[in-house]
């Protein structure tokens, strides 16, 4: 594994002085620790496909060694064999699993969507988190998942199909737009905001961080501003919106959520699930007390062997 020095020469220095300067030293290192280590392959269970023992018993009697993570049951952790091995399974072949990372999974449980409510998916495409909220409904319900791409929009629909789902729309428009289209229709929006992934980084996958810098972070700033907008008109009054990234800057995490707040009159809600790599948000990078009290309620992951870095925090409406 590579150590913290070599993981300070290959990022971007921009980034690796924003990390320094904005977490504490101890934070900061493991932060950029968990991006020199290579991230174990994750699945979901598709519950609607088949029961949590039957894919237990799979990997058991085909020596696949595995860990359940603490939080969350329906995910699998491979110990011995990666995603080019697992894609050859007939779990994998027949939709009974779903390759996801273990962070992913997270929003949609912060969300905690209900049978029979009307969920948004702004940000939908490939599918991880569309599906996923369609297993906790139990396929009850009605989900819009919306994707701009139109090639990530069919890859949308394809993953949807093969896992067995049918209570969802998939729609390919602007998400900036929907709130005007679907005003107060939905019960929870998820919004998993086109980011600049730093949470993603691998020291070892140039690709991973090559496109990164400090005015693409600028720009999704001001695209995430318009999206939270569209999001909080497409609620429900009390509706609640889950905002989350892949990525580790004040500016696309607390900085919105401080938005959110200010100029939506939203609040933020507590999250309870007990994540291990979990910590909280950088509270001290906002001067209004009372504003900074209630970021502290959301959360981010930190990079890990298991985990990409995540940030997810919940709104009311």
């Amino acid at each position: 594994m590579l150590s913290i020095v070599q993981a300070k020469m290959k990022l971007p220095m921009d980034f690796v002085q924003y990390i320094y300067n904005n977490f504490n030293e101890k934070m900061a290192d493991k932060i950029l620790s968990g991006m020199c280590q290579e991230r174990k392959t994750t699945f979901r269970i598709n519950t609607l496909k088949c029961e949590k023992r039957d894919v237990y018993e799979y990997l058991d009697k085909n020596n696949i060694e595995y860990i359940i993570p603490s939080f969350y049951d329906e995910a699998v952790i491979l110990k011995n064999i990666n995603e080019k091995d697992i894609i050859n399974t007939d779990l994998y072949k027949e939709g009974k699993i779903y390759l996801q990372s273990l962070s992913s999974m997270v929003p949609p449980l912060v969300l905690e969507p209900m049978e029979e409510e009307k969920v948004l998916d702004m940000t939908a495409a490939p599918g991880s988190k569309t599906t996923q909220i369609a297993c906790m409904m139990k396929n009850k319900g009605t989900i819009l998942a919306n994707e701009i791409d139109k090639i990530r929009c069919d890859r949308l629909k394809y993953n949807i199909e093969k896992q067995g789902i049918n209570i969802v729309e998939v729609i390919n428009e602007d998400a900036r737009n929907l709130g005007k289209k679907h005003t107060e229709e939905f019960d929870r929006v998820l919004l998993d905001t086109p980011c600049s992934g730093e949470g993603r980084f691998e020291v070892d996958d140039k690709h991973s961080y090559s496109n990164w810098s400090t005015s693409m972070v600028k720009d999704l700033e001001n695209l995430q501003k318009e999206l939270i907008k569209s999001a909080y008109q497409a609620m429900k009054p009390g509706g609640i919106l889950v905002y989350s990234t892949c990525t580790l800057n004040k500016y696309e995490n607390e900085n919105m959520v401080e938005f959110a707040i200010k100029e939506l009159g939203m609040s933020v809600m507590d999250i309870q699930l007990d994540v291990k790599e979990k910590t909280k948000g950088i509270s001290k990078s906002i001067s209004d007390k009372n504003v900074a009290k209630q970021v502290e309620k959301a959360i981010r992951i930190i990079p890990s062997e298991n985990m990409e870095g995540f940030f997810i925090c919940k709104l009311r409406k």
